[in-house]
């Protein structure tokens, strides 16, 4: 009778201690969920950045990714190849190391998205000395596709929105800056990129960023959102985003394409395309402010952002020893002149006297 007591003492207590135990695990369970919403709560926060919200995505029809699937000439394509530019396994090769080349890639959707993000990696490579290469690549959001000119292997006269790394100082004279340059500029159609001048005149701002002949990756960023257009670098191999280019009041109609372009000289370079990733941003926006629609691409207080005069160029040498000597000349035959006129007068008034 006792033993069976005892049984049923422990039975009792067996089962006290499971039941204890299923709600202290249960407990644990309920402790653990909240702490990984609050962990991935924090991590949501952390990675929202300048207010974008994490709804932000990417928009495969605007981007350029391996293995290429999307690039080509079937109907499916979201891409144009034009030029010399060519499909590998690892990159878009817009120019080989190799003279008087030029390619670009070209989306064929136009864009609609008010505010976005674009992510490019690239790399510029090849078997020139340093200011013997040339002649760097640009970046483009513009009315037009798929046409050739001067501006980095794209036409001059643009409309919307280029961003050029150049590597190569047409005017080596005047020069503050230090090559390769990344540098924006908006054209609205009758603006001309002064390609002997680098752009100096029309550009927007930028910076250097030594990306040629490096052994880690480079990136750059161009965002557009509310009216303010960012130019981020990522260069120097430490995944961190430093500035380059940021100013407010800059326009962008919708509609335009995304394309990226190179070329090369007497002088010449690898200029690889990587990947462009274009990501769709979610900001707050005024009634106002989604009501507005630009129609010309444009930039405020614009002749307030260009600092650079134009200075004349100097003499050469030739130049001046012609100047100096022909000056000589020029004073010496002035002197005889006078010379001869003096004594033809002091001959007449000789003559009075007789």
């Amino acid at each position: 009778m006792l033993f069976s007591t005892m049984n049923k003492s422990n039975r009792f207590r067996m089962g006290s201690f499971k039941i204890f135990d299923l709600m202290l695990n249960q407990r644990n369970i309920h402790e653990l969920t909240c702490r990984f919403a609050v962990v991935l709560l924090s991590i949501c926060q952390c990675l929202a950045d300048d207010g974008y919200e994490m709804d932000d995505f990417l928009k495969r029809e605007y981007s350029l990714t391996k293995p290429y699937q999307g690039l080509g000439s079937s109907s499916s394509s979201y891409w144009d190849l034009m030029g010399n530019a060519m499909i590998t396994t690892e990159h878009v090769r817009l120019t080989p190391d190799l003279q008087s080349r030029q390619g670009a890639v070209w989306s064929r959707v136009p864009c609609f998205l008010r505010d976005w993000e674009l992510q490019v990696h690239f790399k510029i490579h090849g078997h020139g000395k340093k200011n013997l290469n040339g002649d760097g690549m640009a970046l483009w959001y513009t009315k037009e596709r798929m046409q050739t000119g001067p501006v980095f292997g794209n036409m001059n006269l643009f409309t919307g929105l280029g961003v050029f790394v150049d590597t190569y100082p047409n005017e080596n004279k005047n020069h503050e800056r230090v090559f390769p340059y990344v540098s924006g500029m908006v054209g609205n159609g009758t603006l001309a990129y002064e390609h002997d001048r680098d752009g100096q005149s029309t550009e927007l701002g930028g910076c250097t960023a030594l990306v040629r002949n490096i052994p880690h990756d480079t990136f750059l960023l161009i965002r557009y959102t509310k009216n303010r257009l960012t130019i981020q670098i990522d260069v120097d191999g430490k995944q961190e985003w430093q500035d380059c280019l940021d100013l407010p009041g800059v326009r962008l109609p919708r509609g335009y394409f995304f394309g990226a372009s190179s070329v090369t000289g007497d002088l010449s370079d690898n200029h690889d395309l990587i990947s462009m990733k274009l990501y769709q941003l979610t900001v707050e926006r005024t009634p106002e402010e989604e009501e507005e629609e630009e129609l010309i691409p444009s930039v405020d207080n614009f002749e307030h952002l260009n600092k650079v005069e134009v200075q004349e160029e100097g003499m050469s040498g030739v130049q001046l020893f012609f100047t100096i000597v022909f000056s000589v000349i020029g004073i010496f035959v002035l002197g005889v002149v006078a010379v001869v006129m003096y004594g033809r007068w002091k001959e007449n008034s000789r003559k009075r006297f007789y």
